[in-house]
C-alpha cells in the first residue's frame, strides 16, 4: 500500500482534507474545512451505480476506473498543480472505499504523503453524533426567554460583539424559529451540517463560562435540535426579557421587512395558521396587510397567537425560569442592547 491511513483525532495534522464524494453528497454535509474534489460527479456516479445493477460489477469498475481516472488528472493539473512535495492531504469518501483509495494511491505516487481517512466520512458522521449525545451535558448555558419580539436574537448579537459565549442556535439553522422565521433567499441547511456545525460550535466554548442561547423549540424549521442539547437548557438558569408591545411591534418590522415588502407571501404563509384561527381571522388579518396597517397586524397576532403559545411552552420546559434575571428592554438598539451585555456574566 502506497499511501497511509489516519483516523479522526489525527485532523489537525494535514495541510488539507480532500472530500473525494460528489458534489452532492459534499453539500449535505462534509468536515468543516474539506475542501471537494470529486472522483466521480452526480451524474457520472449514477452511471456507474446503474451499471453496477443491471449489467455487472465488472462492467461498473471498467467504466468508473476510467471516469476516476480522468477526474483525478483534472485535480492533478489544476488544484493541485502548485503544492510542494512536503504537502500532506488527507482523503476520505464515503466509507474510505474505493474513490478515496484511488486518489490515495495516485497523490502517493506523485511523492505526496497522501493518508485516507479511516472509515471516511460515514465514520465522522457516527463521531458526530456521539458528541452530540455528550458535549452538550458538559456546558453552562444562561438561556435567554422572551415572547416574540422582545429582542431575544438581538441581545444574543450584542453579547457575542460584547465578548461573550453564544450559542446562535437560528443562526446556525438559518431560520427565526417560527411559522414567519424562513429567511429570504437563505434555504435550510441540512440536518447533518447543522449537527456538524452546531458540534464545531460547542467544541470552542469554555466551560468554565457561561454560553448564552436562545430559548427554542424541539425544532427551528426543518431542522431537529439534539436531545441532550434540548434537555440541558431546559435544565438551566434562565434569562427573562420583558418589553414593551409597543418596542416589541416596532422591531418586529424592523426584522420581518421583508414580508411588509412582499405582502402576498405574508398573506400566503399565515394560511398555516387556519387550523387555529379559523377563515374569518385569516380574512380579518390578509385585510390589514393589503390595507399596510401592519403595526395592527403584529400586535393582533402577538396577543392572539405568539404570546399564549409561547408563554404555554416556556412554563411547561423551564423549571428555573421563576427564579431566573429579569431584564427590562425599553430600547432594542443595537448599542443600548450592547450596554445591557456588558452588565451581564461573562
Amino acid at each position: 500500500m502506497l499511501f497511509k491511513t489516519a483516523n479522526l483525532s489525527q485532523l489537525a495534522e494535514f495541510d488539507e482534507i480532500i472530500d473525494v464524494r460528489t458534489p452532492s453528497e459534499f453539500a449535505d454535509d462534509h468536515i468543516p474545512g474539506a475542501i471537494n474534489c470529486p472522483v466521480l460527479s452526480d451524474e457520472e456516479r449514477i452511471t456507474v451505480g446503474t451499471l453496477y445493477k443491471q449489467v455487472s460489477p465488472f462492467e461498473a469498475r471498467k467504466v468508473g476506473g476510467a471516469l476516476v481516472a480522468k477526474n483525478i488528472a483534472h485535480h492533478l493539473e489544476t488544484r493541485f498543480h502548485g503544492h510542494p512535495k512536503s504537502w500532506k492531504p488527507l482523503i476520505y469518501c464515503w466509507r474510505g472505499g474505493q474513490r478515496s483509495g484511488a486518489m490515495s494511491i495516485i497523490l502517493a505516487q506523485v511523492g505526496w504523503a497522501a493518508h485516507k481517512l479511516e472509515g471516511g466520512y460515514k465514520t465522522y458522521r457516527r463521531d458526530v453524533l456521539e458528541q452530540l449525545d455528550t458535549l452538550p451535558q458538559s456546558l453552562n448555558y444562561r438561556v435567554v426567554c422572551g415572547p416574540t419580539g422582545s429582542g431575544k436574537s438581538r441581545l444574543l448579537a450584542a453579547l457575542a460583539e460584547t465578548g461573550h459565549q453564544v450559542l446562535d442556535l437560528e443562526g446556525l439553522a438559518q431560520h427565526r424559529g417560527s411559522v414567519l422565521g424562513k429567511l429570504p433567499q437563505k434555504p435550510q441547511p441540512s440536518q447533518k451540517w447543522f449537527d456538524s456545525q452546531l458540534l464545531l460550535a460547542l467544541r470552542g466554548f469554555d466551560p468554565a463560562r457561561p454560553v448564552y442561547v436562545e430559548s427554542e423549540s424541539k425544532k427551528i424549521g426543518s431542522i431537529a435540535l439534539p436531545a441532550v442539547l434540548f434537555d440541558a437548557m431546559h435544565a438551566s438558569a434562565c434569562l427573562l426579557l420583558e418589553t414593551p408591545m409597543d418596542v416589541r411591534v416596532a422591531g418586529l418590522q424592523e426584522d420581518y421587512l421583508h414580508y411588509i415588502n412582499d405582502p402576498e407571501a405574508l398573506i400566503a404563509q399565515l394560511q398555516s395558521l387556519h387550523q387555529f384561527h379559523g377563515s374569518e381571522k385569516l380574512e380579518h388579518w390578509s385585510g390589514l396587510i393589503r390595507a399596510g396597517d401592519f403595526p395592527a397586524l403584529v400586535e393582533e397576532l402577538l396577543m392572539l397567537h405568539y404570546d399564549p403559545t409561547y408563554l404555554r411552552a416556556l412554563s411547561k420546559h423551564y423549571a428555573n425560569l421563576s427564579s431566573g434575571q429579569t431584564l427590562v428592554l425599553n430600547d432594542l438598539s443595537h448599542a443600548a442592547l450592547c450596554e445591557v451585555a456588558h452588565g451581564l456574566e461573562t
